[in-house]
């Protein structure tokens, strides 16, 4: 198989140094405050970024070993595969998540409810529009038989 090239536009900086400390997803960060500088290169591609809320950041997980294919979430009773996880130890290293838009300057944006460690490689941005990510009947497999037990995860 081929392999496949990424260039990295730019770098996120978090409060987050150690795997330990970061949080378990954005939903988990609680407002955590970082700065995505965006290459000088890129920049031009920034415009209009700043009439959205919320935005789609992926990233290559720099830090992260290459997984198993099957995992054990850290607050899940039983093993799953990698790819019904969230887990940063993957095949291909790319994370993904939707962070706040606070405001932007000149080529860094200001953002909260990072979950991604201090010094990550910036790979893509996306806007988040609910029209095209919409969220009528989903269903989240092994995570809502957690929650049905009582049990939370991350």
């Amino acid at each position: 198989m081929e392999k496949i090239q990424l260039t990295p536009i730019g770098v996120i900086h978090t409060p987050f140094t150690e795997r330990s400390h970061a949080p378990r997803g954005p939903s988990a960060a609680n407002g955590a405050e970082g700065r995505v500088v965006v290459y000088p290169e890129f920049a031009e591609g920034l415009k209009d970024v700043d009439g959205f809320s919320h935005l789609i950041l992926v990233f290559y997980l720099d830090r992260s070993e290459i997984a198993p294919l099957r995992v054990r979430p850290e607050h899940s009773p039983a093993e799953h595969g990698v790819f019904a996880t969230r887990s940063p130890d993957r095949p291909n290293h790319l994370g993904i998540s939707v962070v706040e838009l606070d405001r932007i300057e000149g080529a860094t944006l200001h953002v909260r409810n990072v979950d991604m460690l201090d010094g990550t490689p910036l790979v893509d941005i996306k806007p988040y529009s609910p029209l095209r990510e919409p969220h009528a009947a989903i269903r989240q497999g092994w995570i809502d038989e957690t929650h049905a037990a009582g049990e939370t995860h991350a």
